[in-house]
């Protein structure tokens, strides 16, 4: 590295340019000579999907708008069922908005998933989900969209002749079934557990030098919790329903997009588009999956639905502006109309749930009061009391 020279005249020292001063002037010309390159040599797909993008059928185009709203609304269906069975009740409308408000957190934040599990959390939480009936929401809800994905990109598989391995079918089907009924059993005995969790702490707590008992209260605090917790047969029929209305109506909108700028898509192939666009938004390298799903839409569309390049590209494009643009946009309309009021309070309305359950933890443990009790006080009880008049005059 070369020192700034003095300036004699007493001035500002003038900076020196090193050695490769211009190596950043080569390598700026030769990005813009590689994009330049790109633009020419994808220019006649770049142009044929533009016209394609002119020439849309505005039917399917609402078609497509409308089918993404009902795979929303079928998310909202799944959240409010499995909410259900955890003893808490809420109207669709406020579970649909809270899906819009997470789903624009999500696709729009930077680790937005985080954002949205929290989001989504905190407000069924001030809907009076306990904590263990809101985390097993979130994580239930999470597994059964995860499952259902898997089954989408098998059965496209099976379609287009691939060697998907009947055993892989199988296991995924049987895991999806065994969790279920698991749930389902934790659910109706979670005094089941407590033997193991005891035989675990016991170990730990060995461990950390501390009482055998220590955490035993909060395991069967949880375990209280979880026996409220109630997904019978029909409650989980009705909650893989609306899991597939959701999944099926998000892959009719990619469909419905296809159609928009006149392709004609295999099956096979938009189940395959489907699910590994699914799939790469989940890698956590930009919000929504942005670029990265595109890319993978526009390569299987075009190599698993038989679709051609610029058809892809426009397909993507007005798929993405509706399940990503449209619904981030309304989503956060939602948030800032219904739930904006809420984020000033939140350090308030925790404060209030910890004081709410460690009141209920001291009434659980503590034997009522003689001296608060209206039936054994003296000084209430009309019975003990015969000159005080508990009756309004006739």
């Amino acid at each position: 590295m070369v020192a700034p020279q003095p300036d004699p005249n007493g001035g500002v020292p003038e900076r020196r340019r090193g050695r490769f001063w211009w190596v950043k002037w080569v390598a700026g010309l030769l990005v813009v000579a590689l994009l330049c390159a790109e633009g020419v040599y994808l220019w006649p797909r770049l142009h044929e999907s533009w016209r394609a993008l002119t020439e849309i059928h505005w039917g399917w185009l609402a078609a497509c708008i409308l089918a993404q709203a009902v795979s929303l609304s079928g998310y909202g269906r799944v959240q409010k069922q499995l909410l259900h069975a955890g003893g808490v009740e809420v109207s669709q409308r406020k579970s649909v908005a809270v899906v819009y408000a997470s789903t624009a957190m999500a696709v729009t934040l930077p680790a937005g998933q985080v954002f949205s599990t929290a989001f989504t959390y905190r407000e069924t939480r001030r809907w009076g989900a306990s904590p263990v009936v809101a985390s097993w929401q979130l994580a239930i809800s999470g597994v059964i969209a995860a499952a259902g994905l898997a089954l989408l990109g098998f059965g496209g598989a099976l379609l287009v002749g691939g060697s998907v391995s009947p055993f892989t079918l199988t296991f995924s089907l049987v895991g999806l079934i065994a969790l279920v009924l698991a749930v389902r059993y934790v659910s109706a005995h979670p005094s089941s557990i407590e033997s193991g969790a005891r035989w675990v702490l016991v170990r730990v707590n060995s461990m950390r030098g501390k009482p055998a008992d220590t955490g035993m209260h909060t395991v069967r605090e949880t375990l209280t919790q979880l026996e409220s917790v109630q997904l019978g047969k029909k409650d989980a029929a009705i909650t893989l329903c609306w899991s597939a209305v959701h999944r099926i109506g998000d892959v009719v909108c990619l469909a419905f997009a296809c159609y928009a700028i006149g392709a004609d898509p295999l099956l096979s192939g938009l189940l395959i588009a489907f699910a590994a666009g699914k799939a790469v938004a989940t890698i956590p390298l930009a919000p929504g999956g942005l670029v990265f799903v595109d890319a993978t839409l526009i390569a299987t569309l075009t190599t698993a639905a038989s679709i051609s390049a610029s058809q892809a590209v426009a397909a993507a494009f007005v798929y993405r502006g509706v399940s990503f643009i449209l619904v981030a946009l309304a989503g956060w309309v939602v948030f800032l109309f219904l739930f904006r009021g809420h984020q000033h309070e939140d350090l308030e309305f925790d404060v209030e749930l910890e004081r709410a359950e460690q009141q209920g933890l001291q009434n659980r443990a503590q034997p009522p009061n003689p001296l608060t009790n209206p039936l054994t006080d003296p000084l209430t009880n009309p019975l003990t009391n015969p000159t005080e008049d508990h009756h309004h005059p006739g």
